[in-house]
């Protein structure tokens, strides 16, 4: 038998978790049960891999000390990362014991918690520890306390030696119904990775903006040039107005258009492309109703940027003249 321990508490000395789970584990050993402890404040970079260390293990104890507010991060990220990568089918033959120990509020309510979570994810709980200790010193040395830790382990090595039965559990029949993970071919590490790119915002724009700009080069490439882009191209080309002494290069993107333009006027030249220019000095951006308004003559490009309907990053100055030399009126 095979009993795994799950410590999310911070490691401090006098945490009453970690007195309780040490006694546990003395007894389990005594019983010959191989007992190997994960402290998850020391593996925080690791966590989300920890779902793959029970696939040999019969029972496990998930232990945290609520020391302001529930169960503490260590523990639910870890809880997260069973729901997201661990074996459901090994999950549901795992006997859970829960012990949470409190400095202040809320111990019956994370013990109640971590029942539910496992419930959730498919697994079997059994009795666990849960109190409020006020003084670790005297809790320590009580030795009917003590008796109550070692019946309890005694407990949960009967549960799972007997394969102990328990009865369905609503959170179970709402998982089977509704609740469902998707499969994914990433490994763990590569997932958090990606969801931390994922929630950089900078990151993702950039993303966006070089597929654009790759997607742009490669039809070029290929002689193909969408119809969208065509008839934007040729709309500027015919309502352009040469200006002398005016010498401008610009980005110009539509959000509903597959690929921006870039724009360069030289005098009397007018030159209008997909292909990227990285010498432009102002990047525009407005919705396909704003842009359609501008050609319809119903708003000038200066006020669209002035009413926040178009964005402009870069020279600013840029949308006066762009009234100048295009001609929608």
């Amino acid at each position: 038998m095979k009993i795994n321990i799950y410590y999310g508490g911070r490691g401090l000395i006098g945490d009453p978790t970690l007195y309780v789970i040490g006694i546990m584990q003395q007894v389990l050993e005594e019983l010959h049960v191989t007992v190997e402890r994960y402290q998850l404040c020391e593996m925080k970079s690791s966590i989300t891999t920890l779902p793959q260390t029970m696939k040999d293990a019969d029972g496990i104890i998930l232990a945290t000390t609520v020391e302001w507010y529930g169960i503490g991060g260590y523990m639910q990220q870890f809880l997260d990362a069973c729901w997201l990568y661990g074996d459901k089918d090994r999950i549901a033959r795992i006997y859970m014991c829960p012990v949470v120990m409190s400095t202040t509020y809320g111990e019956r309510e994370g013990k109640l918690n971590l029942a539910n979570a496992w419930e959730i994810l498919g697994g079997l709980p059994c009795s666990g520890i849960c109190g409020y200790i006020a003084d670790y010193s005297s809790f320590e040395n009580n030795e009917d306390y003590k008796r109550l830790i070692e019946k309890k382990a005694e407990n949960l090595y009967r549960c799972i030696n007997q394969k102990m039965p328990s009865f369905p559990a609503s959170n179970q029949a709402v998982k089977q119904k509704v609740s469902s993970t998707k499969d994914t071919d990433l490994t763990p590490q590569e997932s958090e990775q990606l969801s931390q790119y994922a929630a950089d915002d900078g990151y993702v724009q950039r993303q966006k903006e070089d597929i654009r700009e790759l997607t742009c080069l490669f039809r070029d490439k290929m002689g193909e040039v969408d119809e969208d882009d065509e008839s934007l191209i040729s709309l500027f080309e015919q309502h352009f107005t040469p200006v002398p002494g005016v010498h401008l290069a610009f980005k110009f993107t539509v959000e509903e258009k597959k690929a921006p333009l870039f724009i360069t006027v030289n005098n009397g030249n007018l030159e209008c492309t997909t292909t990227p220019n990285d010498r432009i000095q102002a990047d525009l951006q407005l919705s396909e109703e704003n842009f359609e308004n501008i050609a319809r003559g119903r708003m000038t490009f200066q006020r669209a940027f002035l009413v926040g309907n178009m964005s402009v990053k870069g020279d600013f100055g840029v949308t006066k003249l762009l009234d100048q030399i295009f001609n929608f009126s």
